[in-house]
């Protein structure tokens, strides 16, 4: 705080007795779900068939599809004929027009394919990633399968709509001469049933009091307004010295330190960080030295190249934040967790520090820190929240022509998937008895992490269903930080920039 002092004084005086407010930072209402949640030690195993995967989402998902395309097609006609439901695939006759539901397999040479990867395996080296796996020439064919087999589909409505692998639909139209199926209309899942705010901690609230009853002075009352969430993603933590200027601007406005009153006052608000995947850069092995001996590697591994300075910084960076916020940590593609989807949260001995704050061994109550799957869902401020790392979508969109995210993002949800193209190319466990990225119930904001820059929409279901969809854009590159209002829902961009000076 400024203070005049007048010329006649001394500037060494006396302390103050002016006695500055302190700011309590608002609570965080917080109910994760284990959704994604894998079996640990031998119930893990990969030795089952990943076609289960499919037939589980289309079992769980088609009594939903055929519910819609039932009841708008109903005694829909064409040229006089009144259109019929096929229970299966292989029961569509040739000229008649109909309906069936099923599973959508993209047919794209571009794709990977594992059974070309083995047969190349001569190579010098691996192909790049393609950005898009559209081609060219157009020999992309879009199919509709079920357990009984597959049949093609064609038709204008298909180039209106968004298709990928693994979504579910219902499809109206007739097969012609050559077998093919000619879709005169398309439907999907759409939204399914929305909580409302605060249900799920009113009915754990309900089963804790044993009598059927809420508590008289539960934790309803007592709920505080007015708080918000910080999103980030992509912090990238490198190990090195000359990158972490912005990080330190991010961590000094989270911990009130870096503003005036006011502004302080804002940041008291601020009842939660989740950092949606990509908090550690990707890995970059130390350089050996030209003087280093060349030494046998045990087991294929060679700890000397291990560079253990960005997970130690990442570890700095939430020690110092945990003591005054809480934290959800998503692991995201470069994070050291697994590869396949879902990802499991990042070991905690990764975190000497942060780890202090987490939850205990066998606790059913989440920590302070709060290292979680991707995706993950849970209810924050009793609002259902949804997010991921951003492989979904990054995946999803090499399979489209546009390059529109939210639109993305809209039609997984629509599709009741959150991530459609695992197994077929991303990587996922091979689940059995589950589809866990079948979404069960609608979330109230969907947010994914980095993405090339910030974006956000409402959309809304056919059953009053709104959901706010947010594009988390990289820290590492906008210095961009998603605020929500726990109120309203209506997010904000608080930005972190170092001046370079002119060039």
């Amino acid at each position: 705080m400024a203070m005049d002092i007048d010329a006649e004084d001394d500037l060494l005086q006396a302390p103050s007795d002016y006695q500055y407010p302190t700011l309590d930072r608002q609570p965080s209402y917080y109910n994760p779900l284990q959704t994604f949640n894998l079996e640990r030690g031998a119930l893990k195993h990969y030795q089952q068939q990943y076609g289960d995967l499919y037939f589980i989402r289309l079992a769980k998902l088609k009594p939903a599809v055929e519910a819609i395309a039932d009841e708008d097609w109903k005694d829909f006609e064409v040229a006089g004929e009144t259109v019929r439901r096929v229970d299966r695939v292989l029961d569509v006759r040739q000229g008649e027009l109909c309906w069936v539901a099923g599973t959508v397999y993209m047919d794209m040479p571009l794709k990977p394919n594992i059974l070309d990867d083995i047969s190349k395996d001569h190579w010098i080296s691996a192909p790049p990633p393609r950005e898009k796996y559209l081609s060219p020439t157009g020999q992309d064919q879009i199919h509709l399968e079920d357990e009984s087999g597959r049949v093609r589909l064609i038709g204008r409505p298909l180039q209106l709509s968004m298709l990928v692998t693994g979504c579910v639909i219902a499809v109206m139209g007739t097969e012609n001469a050559n077998g093919e199926f000619e879709v005169i209309d398309v439907k999907v899942p759409d939204l399914p049933r929305q909580p409302q705010r605060w249900e799920r901690d009113e009915e754990s609230e309900v089963l804790s009091t044993g009598t059927g009853k809420k508590r008289k002075s539960g934790a309803g009352e007592k709920r505080t307004e007015g708080g918000k969430i910080a999103i980030i993603s992509g912090l990238r933590f490198s190990g090195d010295q000359g990158d972490t200027m912005t990080l330190d601007l991010l961590m000094e406005y989270l911990l009130g330190e870096a503003c005036g009153p006011s502004e302080q006052a804002e940041v008291s608000k601020i009842s939660r960080l989740i950092i949606a995947g990509n908090s550690i850069a990707a890995a970059t092995p130390l350089a050996a030295r030209d003087d280093e001996k060349k030494t046998s590697k045990k087991y294929g591994y060679d700890s000397s190249a291990y560079n253990p300075a960005p997970t130690t910084h990442f570890d700095n960076f939430l020690a110092t934040l945990l003591p005054s916020i809480p934290i959800t940590l998503i692991p995201g593609e470069s994070d050291p967790a697994n590869v396949s989807m879902p990802q499991q949260p990042i070991h905690p001995a990764m975190f000497p520090r942060s780890r202090n704050y987490g939850a205990m061994p066998d606790s059913k109550e989440p920590g302070w820190f709060d290292s979680v799957s991707n995706p993950w869902e849970g209810d924050i401020d009793g609002w259902r929240m949804m997010g991921t790392g951003g492989q979904p979508i990054d995946d999803v969109f090499k399979y489209v022509e546009g390059e529109d995210r939210l639109e993305m993002m809209e039609n997984l949800l629509r599709w009741r998937c959150g991530a459609p193209t695992a197994p077929d190319t991303l990587w996922c466990y091979p689940f059995q008895d589950k589809d866990p990225f079948v979404i069960e119930e609608c979330p109230h904001v969907y947010f994914v992490g980095n993405q090339h820059k910030y974006e956000t929409m409402v959309i809304e279901g056919p059953a009053g269903q709104t959901v706010r969809l947010i594009c988390v854009p990289r820290f590492k590159e906008t210095g961009e930080v998603v605020s929500l209002d726990t109120d309203t829902l209506e997010p904000e961009i608080i930005k972190f920039e170092v001046y370079e000076g002119e060039s």
